[in-house]
């Protein structure tokens, strides 16, 4: 949407304010990149993944995910990558041979930065030395490492194909194959799941010496195997003991909480998501993948691409299954449900670079969460208080217009 002098005021909460204007800088640019192939679906998950054939179509998805990218060019002309994220699915089903013409083919579209941060999602089962040898060869410099637990019980519960024992090897196979840099992914409020279980699987993961982990709560989707036959998961005040011991555990390991499910070391918080709760630009490309891309006349606009692979890979159909632009009014919500995830907030500059809005468009809600304890007082940022935190969906009603 473009705005002249003549257009009309914005009102949000009852203030008059501003039209929006064109953004001064553009945020950065990161890639999302999705396979949807699984070797079995788990029953918790509701991801866009499909269980894989015996063999991959790995040589036509690479060709439609370089088409799709083509389409997108035309919103990022001049830009350069700052990371890319390979997500799924399983993405370390694909061959190195498949994923390095992949990554020839985007560098030579875009720009990388110097520094770009490339990550792979891997599962435990998945696992074999040279490939992931010849993955870092390519310059994939960052793993993300499917976890969920070390406990055999909890891992048949979860329907994941890997036992313990590959769990602790995939790690070691990370670094041996030359990753300096990786997550492990763990969950808790597992099915009957008691505080030394959780506490025990989260020191398994401390004692990996991954450079960050994802540790974050099972929680029932719809449209999934558990929505429909639920498990039985612990009580409330298990849950809270599990969320209290662990967070103090992690912190005393030196893991820094940065965002509501995702701790690091020192310099090592992920790049790619940090881009995307700070409101940044990301391609979505892939089945089912969605984007989210800021013009310089202030539009941003949402997009998301054609969900099942036989679709995505019909010749026939287009790669892109819808788009939004986002309206002004839809704004301060957009933003503020990524940022407020921060522990630490974001500068409160950063709302009118990246929306274009004034930050008087916010007064109201700030102030609505700033007596309702859920918002921290600190006119230079914008951050949730540990209550906040907790009552996530509560501030961000505050925002709601």
């Amino acid at each position: 949407m473009t705005h002249d002098s003549s257009a009309s005021p914005l009102i949000f909460g009852g203030a008059v304010q501003s039209p929006r204007a064109a953004l001064p800088v553009l945020p950065p640019l990161a890639l999302y990149i999705h396979i949807p192939w699984c070797v079995r679906k788990c029953p918790y998950c509701d991801f866009n993944s499909h269980t894989a054939s015996p063999v991959l179509p790995e040589e036509e998805y690479v060709d439609a995910l370089l088409a799709d990218l083509d389409q997108d060019l035309h919103a990022v002309y001049g830009r350069e990558l700052s990371s890319i994220f390979f997500g799924g699915g399983t993405p370390s089903l694909f061959s190195a041979e498949a994923l390095g013409r992949l990554l020839k083919g985007v560098e030579q579209r875009i720009t990388f930065a110097s520094d770009i941060e490339i990550t792979l999602e891997a599962n435990p089962g998945t696992f074999e030395q040279e490939k992931f040898r010849a993955y870092r060869a390519l310059g994939i410099n960052r793993l993300s490492i499917g976890i969920q637990s070390f406990q055999e019980e909890k891992l048949k519960a979860l329907g994941r194909i890997h036992n313990g024992d590959e769990a602790v090897r995939a790690a070691g196979m990370a670094r041996q194959a030359g990753f300096d840099n990786f997550n492990l992914d763990l969950m808790h409020g597992l099915p009957d799941q008691s505080l030394d279980d959780a506490l025990n699987d989260l020191r398994q993961a401390i004692a990996l010496k991954p450079t960050h982990l994802s540790w974050y709560q099972l929680t029932l989707e719809p449209n999934t195997v558990f929505w429909n036959q639920p498990p039985t998961l612990p009580e409330d005040d298990t849950l809270w003991d599990i969320q209290e011991a662990g967070q103090a555990l992690l912190a005393e390991h030196g893991y820094a909480q940065y965002e509501v499910s995702a701790y690091a070391l020192p310099g090592r918080p992920a790049r790619h998501n940090l881009n995307y709760w700070s409101f940044g630009d990301f391609i979505g490309i892939g089945a089912g993948a969605h984007g989210k891309l800021s013009h310089p006349d202030g539009r941003i606009v949402r997009t998301w691409k054609t969900r099942l692979p036989k679709d995505y890979l019909n010749p026939a159909k287009s790669f892109k299954a819808g788009e939004k632009a986002l309206p002004d009014e839809e704004l301060p919500f957009e933003f503020l449900m990524n940022a407020l995830r921060l522990t630490e907030g974001v500068e409160a500059q950063l709302y009118p670079e990246r929306t274009g809005l004034p930050l008087e468009s916010l007064a109201e809600g700030r102030r609505e969460a700033e007596q309702s304890g859920l918002l921290q007082v600190e006119p230079s940022r914008l951050a949730a208080t540990l209550r906040g935190q907790l009552f996530l969906n509560d501030l961000l009603q505050k925002f709601l217009t």
